[in-house]
């Protein structure tokens, strides 16, 4: 039993620790009985929090937990001597150079652990030498914690944030575990004031965080996982075998799947951020109801999106340099953030396409159709747009899926070409379960904000019995249904 136990607390690279497994369930029941005991010790709950923290990261990078630290040891000196010289007065040159420290220190391991081998490949391709990839480990959520340290150090460097006085502080502010792996990416000047702030778990924020736990549990382990494996993967690893009728319902299939698995994520995250006392920014607001592609960019991760804008696409001027450098920044920035998601061109190509499309959108709704920011359609007319852009971002989404232009070729070639409508009666029959769960998938995500408002209400109004009587049956409806490996979160190879 000894021996199963430490087994079970040792990283395991084939089972990395997420919310919807049982493991982190007891770890979290565990770690919220000492919580609350040091909720009146603000230094001991901090340190006790990051060591938790360090210790969840352990368990979904092993040996890597050293490259959080320290990325977080030099972001947190740097940004000191920025300050520093700041407040002096000092050469500006100098803060130049520490900034540009901080960026390339950053960058140098995500491009060492996220491209050596793409870029390696390239560059072997060019010269004509046989490139053999290098096996390289790449940290679970590198992405997530190095921008979000990274926006910190600039944040000091502009002027917007004055630095933490601990380093202790700076350590749970990166490390924090509901946001480590997978995001939100969370603003160091939206976060940092909390720390040190008076704990108050309020039973509005009880009920919300459970509810965000509830809807995010189920959209990741009932409806994510079961249409990927009884439907989504089969397609997507031999679309040749497929009709065309199944080959949309797959690209259908994998946009529902994408969408539950991370926002799934990020509604447990902010769920958990809630109980533990902690406001997080919304990462997702129902990104398919969205009538532009301009649109769907606000509401689909939009902690990545906003930190694209802020620290990439004002800083290379943004619209104030000119109409034609205002379109380069955006798709530059598109094309930035398609390789942010992988070391692959079909990411690439994905960003690239979407900024195309966002340059698109903006020139025709400025120049052609005259309309506003603020402008809504509505109607008919918003019905089609919605409509049309779906069918954009979802066929998109399997360009970001499937790393082989052959392997899309055949996956449109079956859709345009080979549908075989007559199939459509025995496909649904066949699929039904996974169709009705997509169905349900797909109608939830319309539901009105004031219905989510409503279920917060009731589960404030029955307390505690009732938030644990519901989070309980989520998890039995996961049980019933879970396969026999637990799926890892999508954006955890990000």
């Amino acid at each position: 039993m000894f021996d199963n136990l430490v087994k079970l607390l040792t990283y395991d690279p084939k089972s990395p620790i997420i919310f919807s497994s049982g493991l982190f369930l007891y770890l979290f029941v565990g770690f919220s009985f000492v919580y609350m005991l040091l909720r009146h010790r603000d230094t001991a709950r901090i340190a006790f929090v990051t060591l938790f923290s360090y210790y969840f990261y352990y368990k979904s990078s092993g040996v890597y937990v050293a490259l959080l630290a320290l990325i977080t040891f030099t972001d947190y000196w740097l940004a000191h001597y920025i300050y520093k010289v700041k407040q002096r007065e000092g050469s500006r040159a100098l803060m130049k150079v520490l900034i540009t420290m901080s960026v390339l220190i950053d960058i140098s391991f995500l491009i060492y652990f996220k491209y050596t081998n793409f870029f390696g490949q390239i560059i072997a391709d060019i010269v004509g030498n046989n490139f053999q990839p290098w096996d390289i480990f790449l940290p679970v959520g590198i992405s997530f914690f190095t921008f979000q340290s990274l926006s910190y150090t600039i944040d000091v460097y502009r002027g917007k944030l004055r630095p933490l006085d601990r380093l202790l502080d700076y350590a749970f502010y990166v490390s924090f575990f509901p946001q480590l792996v997978a995001g939100p990416i969370v603003r160091a000047n939206d976060f940092i004031p909390q720390i040190r702030r008076k704990l108050v778990v309020s039973d509005t924020m009880l009920a919300n965080g459970v509810f965000l736990i509830i809807i995010g549990l189920f959209k990741k382990a009932v409806i994510s996982d079961y249409i990927s494996l009884n439907f989504v993967d089969r397609i997507f690893e031999n679309p040749q075998l497929y009709s065309g009728f199944e080959n949309l319902l797959g690209v259908y299939g994998y946009a529902l799947q994408i969408y539950c698995d991370f926002s799934g994520y990020s509604d447990m995250a902010i769920g958990l951020a809630l109980l533990l006392g902690f406001h997080f920014p919304m990462n997702f607001n129902a990104p398919y109801t969205s009538a532009s592609v301009t649109e769907f960019w606000r509401r689909w991760h939009i902690s990545l999106s906003s930190w694209i804008k802020d620290y990439v696409y004002i800083a290379w001027g943004g619209n104030r340099k000119g109409t034609f450098r205002m379109y380069f920044n955006l798709i530059g920035s598109m094309l930035l953030c398609g390789l942010w998601h992988g070391a692959s061109f079909n990411f690439v190509i994905w960003g690239g396409i979407h900024g195309v499309a966002l340059a698109l959108h903006k020139w025709w709704r400025t120049n052609v159709l005259h309309h506003d920011k603020q402008y809504r359609s509505t109607g008919l007319k918003r019905v089609a747009s919605v409509f049309l852009t779906f069918q954009f971002v979802a066929f998109m989404f399997m360009v970001f899926r499937l790393p082989s232009w052959a392997t899309i070729k055949a996956m449109l070639n079956q859709i345009f070409f080979s549908f075989h409508p007559e199939l459509a009666t025995q496909v649904v029959y066949s699929y039904r379960a996974v169709l009705l769960l997509a169905l349900f998938g797909f109608i939830t995500h319309f539901v009105p904000n004031s219905w989510c408002n409503r279920a917060v209400f009731a589960l404030k109004k029955g307390g505690m019995v009732l938030s644990i009587l519901a989070l309980l049956s989520v998890i039995y409806i996961v049980i019933q249904v879970k396969s026999s490996e637990i799926q890892p979160f999508i954006y955890f190879q990000f």
